[in-house]
């Protein structure tokens, strides 16, 4: 997930957005170099949204499934269904390579990439472009919903159960450190799921509002043009939340990032220490 994101932030970010809007004469904005870009971006982009997919059905299965637990949620197992699809997905962005074409030709040296009115019109591209965002973010809405729906109902048993296993009543306040790492793994399946479909929803709603009126972002339209900019923002934005969210609710990871902020303040104050000395 960390390496995906990261990928997203690269290409998207870094690559196409800021060297377009900044350096607009360089290198990458060569028609052939920025097709290759949003082939990757693609690719990046992809594989961070379905690697969360992949992350939430192995906690489902860890939670859920405990017979098949230690068969599955396995390193060899990760390993193969991270390659699997990091492959597939990264295979099925190719197309966006043809999708694109020369904005201008300066010298006979294509310049920039805009989308091919006939990605609007054709019924293959318009195919395409419906089965790019029922894969990629449709179907992981509804996937990630319910792994999370069914995880979270577990949850929610397993904490009755062991309630009445407890023998605890309304009247009593007794800490059990089970049920609290149970409550925080429902608060953030929530957040996940949250935060994924809010930053998401702005790109699904602008693809259905064009195929359903009929326009394209092609069109003369200063506020769709705007609604799709603020689409992709948060769309980028999604690819740093899920990581972040994992991130920093793992003790671990807390414990590390404190262990790192003090290295340097410790080897400061011991240099300093040290010529006082």
């Amino acid at each position: 997930m960390v390496v995906t994101d990261l990928f997203v932030i690269i290409t998207e970010v870094v690559l196409f957005r800021i060297s377009y809007e900044f350096y607009p004469g360089s290198l990458l904005s060569i028609t052939p170099v920025c097709s290759i870009i949003a082939v990757l971006t693609r690719a990046s982009r992809d594989s961070s949204v379905w690697l969360t997919i992949t992350l939430s059905f192995d906690r489902f299965v860890a939670i859920c499934c405990q017979k098949q637990k230690r068969k599955y949620c396995t390193k060899n197992t990760a390993s193969v269904v991270i390659a699997t699809t990091c492959i597939l997905l990264s295979l099925k962005s190719i197309v966006w390579y043809f999708i694109y074409k020369p904005q201008e030709i300066i010298d006979n040296v294509p310049g920039f990439c805009d989308l091919k009115p006939s990605y609007f019109t054709e019924p293959g591209w318009v195919a395409f472009d419906w089965f790019d965002t029922v894969l990629t973010p449709m179907l992981p809405f509804a996937l990630i919903l319910l792994l999370n729906a069914l995880t979270v109902r577990h949850i929610l048993v397993a904490n009755r159960v062991r309630e009445g296993l407890r023998g605890q009543t309304k009247g009593e306040n007794h800490i059990d450190p089970e049920m609290e790492g149970r409550r925080k793994s429902v608060i953030l399946l929530f957040t996940i799921s949250g935060c994924f479909i809010l930053l998401w929803l702005t790109y699904v709603t602008e693809f259905l509002y064009y195929n359903i009126a009929g326009t394209t972002l092609l069109d003369d339209n200063h506020s769709l043009n705007t609604f799709a900019r603020v689409g992709f923002m948060l769309q980028n934005l999604s690819s740093c939340t899920n990581t972040f969210i994992y991130g920093v609710t793992q003790s671990k990871f807390r414990e590390q990032f404190k262990s790192i902020v003090k290295h340097p303040i410790i080897l400061i104050t011991k240099l300093i220490c040290n010529k006082k000395c």
